[in-house]
């Protein structure tokens, strides 16, 4: 089926930033990587170390000290001490050379007061005096100043400095002030700087729970209806009644849970008896550490292991435990380690490994990623009357998750920060989100404005690719751009076999809701799985479009979604809740459309089973396929079609493999000539 062409404004565009080149390499264990992805942003650092022997602005001969930075209409400030004449800051100022308008730079100390702050001392630089330096260069030592008052006379007290030009390959780039978050305030920049996290390890707990012995039920006259609860943080299962009905119950019943290290909640067993509806009594209970249980690696089996259950009994409102007879069970434990734990959607999917590090494989290569930029981001929140954004990127692969800093009020914001990660399976995805920083100006959820998916097998080893992706969000009236992200990406060796995440930011990089109903998903993928099925368009169509295949890695796809032509109906009923809250009739309509493409998927499968037992019966003459009937009433095709119904079931018959029996009424018989009867 053809696809219609795609809007202009959501494909992707080839771009020409300034970035280096060069080639990767390997040193020893550790990764080194000599590509320059970014665009270099220079930057004026100020690293503020410490003050001695300042003097006293009070009658008790003291101090309260803090440093400000000042340079134009930028000003910066450390954290003051109380009563300290010789404190120690060692805090770190960046601004950016881009918004410099001023020639001079005053590094001043002050003595906080209730009512103004008292000067005690400042140092002046000029900027075209001031050192540059790059990495790998080593970093400037600090030096001792003299300050001088506001008349430039001598002041008591010495202020250790040091200032230099460099980029955001600084060492002191990533906790740095910077100038770019001026309005934030003190207790907001950690909110704003950028992170590496890492996810914790997940494992799979496979309780296997067999029987239970000697149980002490409270009613002896009945039959006990017993089944074993089981608790994991907040996950609950629980098998189903042991169909031995004795004291003796067993179920050998597998409970699956997945848990993350490191373990700090332990494995809650109950043995329970249904009494009544709706009321259960606990027969037993028993807490299991998880860093007690075996770690299963390979195939082998698990030995089983028998627990005490002990006996809780309420005392005039208190629970007390009962341990004058120790009922126990028998379970098979473990930590499942050759697994891997899906957190994200399997086609999307960027990392593969089991849990166990000891089964993986060497990796296969590197991954670069640049984040360069953004450019048309739309306003997510008003702030003194206007429209603004303050938007941060978030990258995935693997266990690796990178966070870069927030550029505050900008539509266009420039991050150019670079990094790695190392590559163990080459069909994985990476995704790169953006999102508004709901910390500032309101301290509400972080916005999200759209995200990039790209497969790492559509790279070229050793080239970089440099694009604008489209953020692309579906909402209820249908797909809309939110602006673009400019990416920088490099791909080598594949040739070869403290802010936190908030719970919003990670749902949607995961897609946590990719499991619920949709008719546009579904509608799409009926139309995916058709076209990869159809052989031609494979292989001749596919032969002749390598040809001029694209030269980038493709992006996301409006057309192929079908997010461009959903009906608004179909939108409504994505972003419906569950359960619904829409109206029986509109709920009816949806249940008749479910059934109508539940109709042709059903369709397209047979016809696919029909024809390959019709291929296998010509090439295997010997083959006697089972007896097939096919009885349709002429009624239901003849509405469809102008031919006459009998003439159309003929021929549909006779196509797979099948001949006239009889004709009765409006029904015709046909029977398989292979089976040889009716």
């Amino acid at each position: 089926m053809q696809k219609p062409p795609q809007a202009v404004d959501f494909a992707l565009k080839e771009t020409s930033p300034k970035i280096g080149a060069g080639a990767g390499a390997v040193t020893g264990d550790k990764l080194s990587c000599t590509y320059d992805l970014v665009e270099q942003m220079q930057y004026l650092y100020v690293r503020v170390v410490k003050a001695k022997e300042l003097p006293g602005k009070d009658v008790t001969g003291s101090c309260d000290p803090y440093v400000e930075v000042k340079l134009g209409n930028y000003k910066g400030a450390t954290k003051h001490f109380e009563k300290k004449n010789n404190p120690e800051w060692n805090q770190v100022f960046a601004f950016s050379k881009e918004r410099i308008q001023a020639s001079v730079l005053e590094v001043v100390v002050k003595d906080k007061d209730v009512v103004l702050d008292d000067l005690i001392g400042r140092v002046m630089f000029d900027l075209n005096e001031i050192p540059k330096r790059v990495p790998p260069d080593s970093p400037l030592a600090p030096q001792w100043y003299r300050m001088d008052d506001r008349k430039g006379v001598r002041a008591k007290g010495e202020l250790m400095l040091a200032v230099w030009m460099g980029t955001q390959a600084d060492e002191a780039f990533p906790d740095a002030w910077h100038s770019d978050a001026a309005t934030v305030g003190s207790e907001g920049v950690t909110n704003i700087r950028s992170k590496v996290y890492l996810s914790p390890k997940l494992w799979y707990v496979r309780v296997n729970v067999i029987e239970a012995q000697d149980l002490l039920p409270g009613d002896k006259s009945r039959f006990p209806e017993v089944f074993v609860k089981a608790i994991l943080g907040n996950q609950a299962l629980r098998t189903r009644i042991s169909q031995i009905k004795t004291i003796n119950p067993l179920w050998n019943e597998d409970l699956m849970f997945v848990v993350a290290e490191p373990f700090e909640e332990p494995l809650i067993l109950t043995v329970e008896d249904r009494v009544g509806s709706n009321k259960d009594e606990v027969l037993g209970k028993c807490l299991i550490p998880l860093q007690t249980v075996q770690r299963r690696l390979d195939h082998k089996p698990v030995n089983t292991r028998w627990f005490n259950l002990e006996k809780h009994v309420s005392v005039e409102g208190e629970q007390k435990k009962d341990t004058k007879f120790a009922s126990r069970i028998h379970l098979r434990i473990c930590l499942e380690g050759g697994y891997h734990v899906l957190d994200e959607s399997t086609h999307h999917s960027s990392d593969l490994r089991p849990t166990a590090k000891q089964l993986w494989k060497s990796s296969i290569g590197i991954l670069e990623v640049g984040v360069l930029s953004a450019h048309g981001l739309m306003p997510m929140k008003t702030r003194d009357g206007r429209g603004t954004t303050d938007a941060y990127c978030v990258a995935k692969y693997g266990q690796k998750w990178v966070r870069t800093r927030t550029i505050v009020d900008s539509s266009v914001p420039k991050w150019n920060e670079q990094y790695t990660w190392e590559v163990f399976d080459i069909c994985t995805v990476i995704t790169v989100g953006v999102f508004d920083n709901g910390h500032i100006g309101g301290g509400g959820k972080d916005s999200r404005i759209g995200k990039v998916r790209i497969r790492l097998s559509t790279l070229e080893a050793d080239r970089v690719y440099t694009h604008s992706y489209p953020l692309l969000v579906l909402h209820s009236s249908g797909v809309k751009k939110t602006g673009e992200v400019q990416l920088a990406i490099v791909a080598f060796r594949l040739n070869r076999a403290e802010p936190p995440l908030k719970k919003e930011v990670v749902e949607y990089m995961l897609d946590v809701d990719s499991h619920m109903w949709s008719m546009r998903r579904s509608k799409a993928n009926f139309f995916r799985i058709m076209g990869v099925l159809v052989f031609l368009y494979l292989f001749l169509i596919g032969l002749w479009n390598f040809r001029w295949r694209p030269r980038h890695p493709p992006h996301m796809d409006t057309r192929l979604s079908h997010a461009e032509a959903a009906h608004p109906d179909e939108l409504d009923e994505e972003f419906d809740t569950f359960p619904t809250s829409r109206g029986s009739d509109m709920v009816c309509m949806r249940y008749d459309r479910l059934r109508s493409i539940g109709g042709r998927v059903q369709t397209v499968i047979g016809d696919l089973a029909s024809q390959g037992e019709s291929s296998v019966c010509y090439s295997n003459p010997s083959y006697s396929p089972p007896l097939r009937l096919l009885c349709v009433e002429a009624s239901e095709v003849s509405p469809q079609t102008p031919i006459r119904s009998s003439q159309l079931l003929q021929e549909v018959a006779c196509a797979f493999g099948y001949h006239a029996v009889s004709t009765t009424g409006s029904s015709l018989s046909y029977a398989d000539s292979a089976a040889g009867k009716k």
